[in-house]
């Protein structure tokens, strides 16, 4: 996965500061409709291999199984273990209320899954960000 960003700061050991402009799902004019309430960039720590200077434009590059896995980790776990709860529980002769209750059940285990293996992890096998140009 690539993305534009402009080099903000060099760090030692061959590291960058990169700022990465945020993209939006309505599009992006986010000047027009000011609806937005999240801050429009982001910074992040990129390997400098190719020597980038301050102020110059880049495109950063990260292992796209990761962002993956963290996509399925956030989003789709947590809705799978929703649904199957409720599944479970209508398929045990549960009745509506309650397979409704489950389910809820299903959705809290999916996240505490997740913040779960996010603190056992920490920084072992992070995102990494490399300039490729």
């Amino acid at each position: 996965m690539t993305q534009d960003a402009v080099v903000i700061k060099i760090l030692p050991n061959d590291m960058a500061e990169v700022a990465v402009a945020r993209t939006t799902a309505c599009g992006g004019n986010c000047a027009s409709c000011e609806s937005c309430m999240f801050q429009s960039e982001l910074r992040a720590i990129a390997r400098n291999n190719i020597g980038a200077a301050i102020g110059q434009r880049v495109i950063i590059a990260s292992k796209s199984s990761k962002i993956f896995s963290a996509v399925f980790l956030v989003y789709v776990l947590p809705l799978v273990l929703f649904i199957a709860a409720y599944v479970l529980a209508h398929l045990a002769g549960a009745g509506e209320g309650l397979c409704i209750l489950v389910s809820f059940f299903g959705l809290l285990l999916g996240a505490g899954i997740m913040v779960l293996s996010q603190r056992l992890k920490k920084d072992k096998n992070s995102i990494t960000f490399d300039i490729i140009r």
